[in-house]
């Protein structure tokens, strides 16, 4: 045990292959010449276009405060999550726009595009929305209704007589 291999330097050099030395990609900021990040945020059948840029922490929603659209706290606590988990709280300015389903879907959508906006205006941020899993798309959508069926699943009522 004499010629004992000890770095993998060594190892390649017995096996005759050449190692590739790999280099941990930094992801880039995304931002526009204004200084703006932007991300699709989807839930069910609402599609909310997000952009965030630094500021006061005023998020707008089709125009409107997100107190006015968004009139139910449950629903106004959902926007303040990923600020939260992110830890920059009233440091960022969002502006959004979004369309279809009703408003919970609506809400996380809008949750959605925020998170992926977050991280992609500052990298750091991503490890924290992921763990709690903000940049996943919630993929649950209305099932179809079947032919020879009164809905979805449900059928058209037996009756015997």
């Amino acid at each position: 045990m004499a010629d004992q291999i000890n770095t993998l330097e060594e190892l390649s050099a017995v096996a005759g292959v050449e190692t590739v030395a790999e280099e941990v990609i930094a992801r880039e900021p995304v931002r526009d010449e204004l200084g703006r990040s932007y991300a699709t945020g989807k839930r069910k059948d609402a599609v909310a276009r997000v952009w965030i840029k630094p500021g006061s922490g005023k998020v707008t929603v089709n125009g409107k405060d997100q107190d006015v659209y968004f009139a139910r706290p449950v629903l106004q606590l959902i926007l303040r999550q990923p600020f939260q988990v992110a830890g920059v709280e009233g440091e960022f300015d969002v502006v959004a726009t979004v369309k279809g389903g009703g408003l919970t879907g609506q809400a996380g959508a809008v949750k959605h595009g925020i998170s992926k906006a977050l991280q992609l205006y500052d990298p750091n941020l991503r490890a924290a929305l992921k763990a709690a899993g903000f940049l996943t798309r919630d993929s649950r959508v209305v099932e179809r209704k079947k032919y020879g069926k009164r809905k979805a699943r449900r059928s058209f009522q037996f009756s015997k007589r």
